[in-house]
């Protein structure tokens, strides 16, 4: 659905901000922008783990990089204000559930205020393009799948469901996520009601994503590679956790789309389809790939051969034990749908940090698995028209 022409070209010649591009996340979205065509320019700080994927990719040096903490308010506004995006993707943030145990003011710092300067700036970002000729800014700011008030039950989550978090990160996200509407309704909608719309605010909900690159600690894919690169066995604290695993790829591509499209509506002056895009999207795998840790780390090892035990921890902190997403309002609105089932995207990962552990360079890892899922672009770079 999304290999056309336009989805090809859409961000050929943008200028594209990417806060958290030093992370798994940005790091890959950085790539696959610039493959499409982009101009991006990065605001994070520094990688915080040792290897960062950031590095892997030479990104430092494709791109326009920027070390920057968004909790300062200034130096987000002066930056929106000096790049005049055409597209921002908002992936900073505290991402890990239990470090937000052991820190739960810097990650409500980062991820609720951090998200709020981000707003801010959009807002001024606004106010100077209105005042201008025919200017337009995209904005996707991503949050999470935990920012929904989980209540351990089987089906899935809606975007329409009632926000919440018992750990501090999920709650910094769902108190994002209410920021989020707050400004989208308070001042982007108030100057569409003017005439005056030239940004839009879109936020996007993912699953558990995986994929090659992660190298956080405390999750549970990058933690099985590190005892199996060392040949030990594997503890496991959560194996009966369900969770939806999904590529990172797949919900890059949302994020992708849902900017295009809102990009689309915002250059046409379009209010009915500027309203639909400028919401809230789960970006989610297929029923079938939600399952439990255990699974996950069995199919692991039909890759990468191991051991691993259950060291699961009756005191451990509170992490949630079902999870799942529904992502029909992507799939009609947006035309989107994952791509890759659970056992290839588990194999796709295994095979990645394989062949990372025996030598080959990421780049080339991460450019084969672009090539792959994005059909219309060539491992040279190119971007092809796709129909």
């Amino acid at each position: 659905m999304m290999q056309t022409p336009l989805w090809a070209q859409a961000y050929r010649g943008r200028k594209v901000l990417v806060t958290g591009h030093t992370g798994f996340k940005g790091a890959w979205l950085s790539e696959w922008l610039l493959e499409l065509g982009a101009e991006v320019v990065g605001a994070a700080l520094p990688p915080n783990t040792e290897p960062a994927l950031f590095d892997q990719l030479g990104l430092e040096s494709r791109l326009e990089h920027h070390v920057l903490d968004i909790r300062d308010r200034r130096g987000v506004l002066d930056l929106m204000l000096a790049v005049q995006p055409d597209y921002v993707f908002h992936l900073a943030a505290q991402p890990l559930v239990r470090l937000s145990y052991a820190d739960p003011v810097g990650t409500y710092e980062a991820n609720v205020m951090g998200t709020v300067h981000v707003l801010e700036a959009l807002e001024r970002l606004n106010r100077e393009y209105a005042a201008g000729p025919g200017r337009v800014c995209s904005a996707v700011m991503v949050t999470t799948d935990k920012c929904y008030a989980n209540k351990e039950w089987l089906h899935g989550y809606r975007e329409e469901d009632p926000l919440g978090g018992h750990d501090p990160y999920s709650s910094s996200k769902a108190a994002a996520e209410l920021a989020i509407a707050s400004y989208r309704q308070s001042f982007f909608q108030a100057a569409r009601a003017r005439g005056a719309s030239r940004v839009g605010i879109a936020s996007a909900r993912a699953g558990n994503v995986i994929g090659g690159g992660d190298w956080a600690l405390d999750r549970i894919v990058p933690d099985c590679i590190r005892h199996l690169s060392r040949e030990e066995v594997i503890r496991v604290r959560n194996p009966r956790a369900t969770r939806p695993w999904q590529h990172v790829l797949e919900p890059l591509s949302g994020y992708l789309l849902l900017g295009m499209k809102q990009f689309e509506a915002l250059a046409a002056g379009d209010a009915e389809r500027l309203s639909r895009y400028s919401s809230a999207y789960n970006f989610g795998p297929a029923l079938s790939s939600n399952r439990p840790v255990a699974d996950l780390v069995r199919a692991l090892l039909l890759h990468w051969p191991g051991e691993w035990e259950d060291s699961h921890n009756p005191g451990a902190p509170h992490e949630a034990g079902l999870l799942n997403l529904v992502w029909d309002k992507a799939f009609h609105l947006l035309g989107w749908a994952p791509r890759w089932g659970f056992e290839e995207t588990v194999g796709r990962t295994a095979a990645w940090y394989r062949s990372a552990h025996l030598g080959l360079p990421a780049r080339a890892l991460v450019r084969a698995d672009l090539a792959e899922f994005s059909p219309q672009l060539s491992l040279s770079g190119a971007v092809h028209e796709h129909v």
